[in-house]
């Protein structure tokens, strides 16, 4: 199917939650509802954020969104539009599976902590005490030669991205998703590490080495731990990382752009299987509401439903900055102001100087297909949204800027925002 403004226009009109009756919704828990007055919202400005959305996908720089917003833990927003496939003309619906990439990062890292609590690792822990084969690596120095870490690297520098390991590009030639989790730690302790560790923030392969961490102190499949520790007691009946066959249709398309209009991507593989490498950087998929129960659990303190898969106080900790003074976020360049690193969470520390609206103590984090959410704990305020785009994070990569869109014209609209 061409993607035309008619398509578009013909398939696009925003699905609220109310009233779906859609049977493949039936597995999935009701979500606690109210409307956007009783949450503290203006609904007429609340139309701005919908207006903008609708936009994008009627002048073709989106195919399909669905953002879901919710405080004091009941949804006040969740709306879908456009189409999970421009090809087929798919419509997106409230439960569109998409794949949330990075998004997984948070995942992990309270599987992490779910194990710390258990008192089976420490924050200043060398990693190399829970990952033998990283003993004794060497970091390559500026003009090349190998040296001796001037410290070991640590947990909390494994979770917070200061591990002394390279970015992702830094690997492309190491084949590291080749095998198992098992492969990549033998790639990884073969080679040196790119800078001394705590010194500098680089996005790379830490969170998959998590996961092999969570699979070496719980003797499970990563798969099979965060089933039954965070899907299961969170009700997260669509997030896994593969889907049943049976869902498949239900997987959205990644789109790229072609002349500055959306167009169907390159075809990818949807995983009904599991597959070898779990991919605890990247390899989950989930839909909005089941990421709403995730992020709704840490910003109740870790519970949901009578259900608690972390401390109240470990979830503080997981949103506290733990980069050494002078090392800074630096996902795309330059250094993101205002904004420390937690455990596996990015966290506004100054909003005025983070150029943001959101409340201080925001955590976050989004997808590479363009996926987003933020947990805010000073307005009390949870945000999930859904894009499915090649690049889809990269700023000037083609997406339009949803994650600057969508914090402005939210929090516009609500009436008393705390200080």
């Amino acid at each position: 199917m061409r993607l035309t403004r008619r398509n578009l226009l013909a398939a696009a009109a925003a699905t609220p939650l109310a009233g779906l009756g859609a049977p493949a919704l039936a597995a999935a828990p009701a979500l606690p509802m109210a409307s956007p007055a009783a949450a503290g919202f203006d609904p007429a400005r609340l139309q701005a954020l919908s207006a903008d959305l609708q936009d994008l996908v009627d002048r073709g720089q989106l195919a399909g969104v669905t953002t879901l917003a919710a405080r004091k833990g009941k949804v006040f927003h969740f709306e879908t539009r456009g189409l999970a496939d421009v090809e087929t003309g798919a419509p997106a619906r409230p439960d569109t599976i998409w794949r949330i990439a990075s998004m997984t990062k948070p995942v992990i890292g309270v599987a992490m902590m779910q194990l710390w609590e258990k008192g089976l690792w420490k924050l200043d822990d060398p990693v190399a005490r829970h990952i033998p084969e990283f003993e004794g690596l060497k970091v390559r120095a500026a003009d090349g030669s190998l040296v001796p870490q001037a410290t070991p690297m640590t947990m909390a520098q494994l979770m917070s991205h200061t591990a002394g390991f390279d970015v992702s590009a830094g690997y492309a030639q190491a084949g590291l998703r080749a095998g198992d989790l098992k492969e990549m730690i033998r790639r990884l302790a073969a080679l040196p590490l790119a800078c001394q560790p705590g010194t500098d923030w680089r996005y790379g392969p830490c969170v998959d080495i998590q996961g092999h961490v969570v699979e070496r102190l719980s003797g499970e499949r990563l798969d099979a731990y965060l089933a039954r520790n965070v899907f299961v007691p969170l009700n997260m009946v669509d997030t896994g990382f593969h889907v049943p066959a049976e869902k498949a249709a239900r997987v959205a398309r990644i789109h790229t752009y072609r002349d500055g209009r959306i167009v169907a991507g390159p075809p990818q593989a949807i995983p009904v299987t599991p597959p070898a490498f779990l991919s605890g950087g990247g390899g989950l998929l989930s839909t909005a509401s089941d990421y709403f129960r995730f992020s709704q659990a840490l910003l109740d303190g870790g519970v949901l439903g009578g259900k608690r898969i972390l401390r109240a106080d470990t979830v503080k900790l997981m949103r506290r900055n733990v980069l050494a003074p002078g090392v800074k976020v630096d996902l795309y360049g330059p250094s993101q102001d205002g904004v420390g690193f937690g455990m596996d969470f990015a966290v506004i520390e100054d909003p005025a100087a983070a150029r943001t609206p959101q409340g201080r103590d925001t955590f976050y984090w989004g997808g590479a297909f363009g996926t987003w959410f933020w947990i805010d704990p000073t307005n009390d305020v949870v945000f999930v949204g859904m894009i499915q785009n090649v690049n889809g994070s990269v700023p000037g990569a083609g997406s339009p800027n949803v994650r600057e869109i969508t914090p402005r014209r939210l929090y516009a609209a609500l009436k008393s925002p705390a200080a």
